[in-house]
């Protein structure tokens, strides 16, 4: 099975504090996500991003992006897209 790919939707316009509109992150979270080598950590970092998302607001079209995201690149999303 594939890593689990970046958080990033490919939006990439830091406006909401230094964070980006389209995932939350900001420049530096992005760079810290590049690093992570072990899926495990990888994983964790996307569940720890959807609790920014969900403390700022206006994120809920990231995770049908996201998920289609990981399809395209065979990874499994490390959540529920029900929830």
């Amino acid at each position: 099975m594939p890593k689990t790919p970046s958080p990033c939707i490919d939006v990439c316009k830091f406006k909401r504090e230094g964070h980006c509109i389209g995932c939350s992150m900001t420049k530096a979270q992005k760079s810290l996500f590049k690093q992570l080598k072990k899926d495990s950590h990888r994983e964790g970092f996307v569940k720890m991003l959807m609790a920014q998302q969900a403390e700022m607001g206006k994120y809920g079209g990231w995770r049908i992006a996201y998920t289609k995201k990981c399809r395209k690149k065979g990874a499994n999303a490390p959540f529920d897209l029900v929830k």
